[in-house]
């Protein structure tokens, strides 16, 4: 096996990877008429497959060029001619379903329908293929869960050398037929195809569940004797019941680490049975497998991945303070991939790695077997997925709870211990948020309810008493209806909310919008646009837990805005960067909110009333936290405490007394937006003409701008609300424009207000953007990782905004990144302790009258 001590030793396999009968799964034609492919329509030779691969090869060829094909993988006859016709033809193919990831890399081509059968074909997307390696031939997504769009380049030497081991060590031959039962972008579920494809056997194509009788019914008309599974397959089948297959000869594993018991368990089924469990060890970027267990130790040796396939080599680096022969396991082989991209530019990289360190903690057994004893860092394996657990932990320490994460002992689930009191409610919004958050099902993540949390000697939290606790037994999962109905309670601040009840209805605005909606989507995977009117037992309804979530979601333009202004404005003025004027793209989306949630339709009274509770939200608070500094520290003065000094100040810009001059527009424009809209008269004209008013108050708004231009007026312009007002009526105008026309001309007036506003064409110039994309995208593409992160700012932009003045100028000569990260997280801070700890932030909205939630909306909620 190798000398040298315990933990330095390297075990290599004993076969280099085109020894035998294996070949390159590329030439496809010298199998003749034997099966390749059985599907419901039928069994391709393949000879037929290869006929059908070149033509697509050509049609593709005839694009010209070598093409970054954009493929989406499915255990179809037209999936799998297209991915072969692409490799074969040398071009590079990014496999996914996630449009957005196809969007950052610009692929240059995609799939029609029926290309196998002289259909549509191959697809120009309009952007030119970028520069490709010419090695390169497959990108695959990270088993990571962050959704950043880094991908695992590689190559066809990757990729045969791994298809051709796998086959090698499995000792697969031209009789076997495999049964399609993982996803093909997962390099596990695509290894099954390509190492049947090297040695002419077949593959029954399916995409149904396992727990579908029907698909053991067509494995055993087909004579399947192989299938693959994860944990959770093996999981399904022992409650769905282990399919009667005859010809079964073998079933393979990976994809996460399987109970040793359970492990035992299936090896002594398969013995009993006539079949073998093989289980394997791999990471996408060692393109599938580096190790398997011999069939006949898996019983003996239930702990242990195994040895090495043939043509890799497997050691273990020492690591600090790790005992008994632990350290780093570490892969090398011709299937290690050639590198990582995180932008198309580094598709144009050639092989940049040796060698995989897989960032496992592993030792040798006695026996010279290797056995997987635990991660590096704090991560976790599970289902395919890197699973970053601090990551975790903060993201719900962000959303509130206070938790601690670890992999279960079997390997199976994500463990989140909760400590206190916490009910099913809370479970339940916990589990829904962790899985969002890790891409994981919920069945995978298992919240267990602690007096405290556990903990060692020194402090530290006993990660592996977290992994050892059990799912409690009697705690009951909420309906749908009672789950999103608690969830409006707790954002709302509302004692009840019936299944009737609308977000609008209670009386829902802007700041709590923003809470609501990311965590609605959350449950729901995809939130409908108009979810603001819908009632709770409407949203309930679209709740699908098996629902399969994209890596990038769409995320509401303004909560996108508002997080990216406050981030412009701070680091403005921690001098990180010069980037102004994300404070007049917040007044706009100010506008905006104001007419999506302050104009609806109800009486004069109740309008008043909806604008003055939410300008209470803000202007308490405001007034709290300024009163305070003021007392500490004498800057500023009793109109800054009581937001009058735009009214009553000093018409010239000066330090500090304008610091919170944002606050006070906004506070002010809407205020007298309310007033005017709550007219009786005015009421009526904006139900009927909404764009036509928001508009002419744009308009006339834009007159006192343009005297103080052309009259050269001597004071401050660009925070004062008699000059910047016509930014509220523009977002305004942009929310209830519907028609091209109508945001064409809401366009044209924004950019003629936006011009020769400060003197200074790159603020302008990130103004009139931030308004651009106001005006014309209701929502942007975003990855999901990063939604909770770009939630919390975005809610958090008031607080940020308020107390980033006493923070940053401790840092702004030095640590201007630190500048930036400390007001950030005094604001979020301050943000999280008012709406979490201080009841009477709740108080405003249950003062709020109980609105009918169904009585007709005329405002589309975009």
């Amino acid at each position: 096996m190798g000398g040298g001590s315990e933990r330095t030793r390297v075990v290599a396999g004993l076969l280099s990877y085109d020894d035998g009968p294996v070949r390159s799964f590329g030439d496809l034609a010298r199998h003749g008429t034997r099966p390749a492919l059985r599907t419901a329509d039928g069994v391709v030779s393949y000879a037929e497959l290869a006929e059908l691969v070149t033509a697509a090869r050509l049609e593709l060829a005839a694009l010209g060029g070598r093409q970054l094909v954009r493929l989406q993988p499915s255990p179809t006859l037209d999936f799998v001619v297209a991915w072969l016709a692409a490799l074969s033809g040398g071009h590079a193919t990014l496999l996914t379903h996630d449009d957005g990831l196809a969007r950052a890399y610009s692929s240059s081509v995609d799939l029609g329908d029926g290309v196998d059968r002289g259909g549509q074909g191959w697809r120009p997307t309009g952007q030119a293929a970028p520069e490709l390696h010419p090695d390169l031939r497959l990108l695959l997504s990270t088993s990571g869960s962050t959704g950043s769009p880094k991908l695992v380049r590689l190559s066809a030497t990757n990729l045969e050398s791994n298809a051709a081991a796998i086959a090698t060590y499995l000792g697969l031959t031209a009789d076997d037929c495999a049964l399609t039962t993982l996803p093909l972008d997962y390099c596990y579920g695509l290894s099954v195809l390509h190492s049947h494809l090297a040695v002419g056997a077949s593959l029954l194509l399916e995409d149904r569940s396992v727990t579908d009788p029907a698909v053991w019914e067509a494995a055993r008309r087909q004579g399947v004797t192989s299938f693959a599974g994860v944990p959770y397959t093996f999981d399904l089948l022992g409650s769905a019941g282990w399919p009667d297959l005859p010809t079964l000869r073998q079933v393979t594993q990976a994809g996460g680490r399987m109970a040793p018991e359970r492990v035992r368990e299936l090896a002594l089924q398969g013995a009993r049975d006539g079949w073998d469990l093989v289980v394997m060890y791999g990471q996408t970027e060692a393109t599938a497998r580096m190790a398997y267990l011999p069939p006949e130790l898996a019983a003996s040796h239930p702990s242990a991945v195994g040895v090495p396939i043939p043509g890799g080599e497997l050691r273990i680096d020492p690591v600090p303070g790790a005992k008994d022969g632990v350290g780093e396991l570490v892969y090398s082989g011709p299937n290690v991939m050639m590198g990582y991209a995180s932008s198309r530019a580094d598709l144009a990289r050639g092989p940049e790695v040796a060698e995989l360190r897989t960032g496992d903690l592993a030792r040798f057994s006695a026996d010279g077997l290797v056995e997987i004893v635990g991660r590096r860092s704090r991560f976790a394996k599970l289902f395919g997925q890197r699973i970053d657990l601090d990551r975790v932990q903060t993201l719900l320490a962000l959303g509130g709870h206070d938790v601690a994460c670890a992999e279960a002992v079997d390997g199976s689930q994500l463990v989140v211990a909760v400590p206190g009191s916490p009910d099913a409610i809370s479970l339940d919004e916990i589990t829904t948020a962790a899985a969002a958050d890790t891409g994981l099902p919920p069945h995978a993540v298992r919240v267990v309810p602690v007096d405290d949390l556990p903990r060692l000697p020194n402090g530290k939290v006993d990660q592996q008493a977290v992994a050892r606790l059990e799912a409690p037994v009697d705690v009951e999962d909420p309906c749908p209806v009672t789950a999103i109905s608690a969830l409006y309670a707790r954002v709302l601040g509302r004692d009840r909310v019936s299944p009737d009840d609308s977000f609008l209805g209670l009386g829902g605005d802007s700041l709590s919008y923003v809470e609501l909606s990311l965590r609605l989507e959350r449950r729901l995977g995809r939130l409908p646009a108009d979810w603001p009117t819908r009632a709770v037992s409407d949203l309930a309804a679209l709740m699908d837990p098996s629902r399969r979530r994209s890596r990038w979601v769409r995320l509401d333009t303004t909560i996108l805005l508002r997080a990216v202004a406050i981030v412009m404005v701070v680091g403005s003025h921690t001098n990180l960067w010069v980037l102004l004027g994300g404070a007049h793209v917040l007044l706009a989306v100010a506008g905006a909110n104001f007419a999506r949630f302050h104009l609806t339709d109800e009486d004069s009274r109740e309008r008043l009333g909806r604008v003055s509770r939410a300008a209470l939200r803000i202007a308490v608070p405001s007034a709290l936290w300024i009163g305070a500094v003021a007392l500490m520290t004498g800057d500023y003065g009793w109109r800054n405490v009581l937001l009058l000094n735009d009214l009553l100040g000093s018409h010239r810009w000066s330090e500090p007394a304008w610091h919170f001059w944002f606050i006070e527009v906004a506070l002010l424009t809407a205020l007298l937006a309310g007033l005017i809209t709550a007219i009786p008269q005015v009421m009526a004209l904006e139900r009927r003409h909404r764009f036509t008013l928001a508009t002419g108050l744009m308009a006339a708004a834009l007159v006192p701008r343009f005297w103080a231009t052309l009259s050269s007026y001597d004071g401050d312009v660009i925070h004062s609300s008699a000059f910047v007002a016509w930014l509220f009526m523009g977002g305004w105008a942009a929310a209830v424009a519907r028609t091209a026309p109508e945001r064409l001309l809401v366009t044209a007036l924004l950019l003629l207000g936006t011009w020769d506003l400060t003197g200074d064409t790159v603020r302008e110039a990130a103004i009139a953007l931030g308004l651009l994309v106001l005006v014309w995208a209701r929502s942007v593409p975003w990855p999901r990782a990063l939604v909770r992160v770009t939630g919390i700012l975005a809610s958090a932009s008031l607080y940020v905004y308020l107390t980033h003045w006493q923070v940053y100028p401790h840092f702004e000569e030095r640590w201007p990144l630190l500048g930036l990260l400390a007001s950030l997280g005094v604001g979020v801070l301050a943000w999280h302790l008012v709406s979490r700890v201080m009841p009477w932030t709740r108080l405003l909205d249950r003062s709020q009258p109980h609105y009918a939630p169904h009585r007709p909306h005329r405002q589309e909620v975009p």
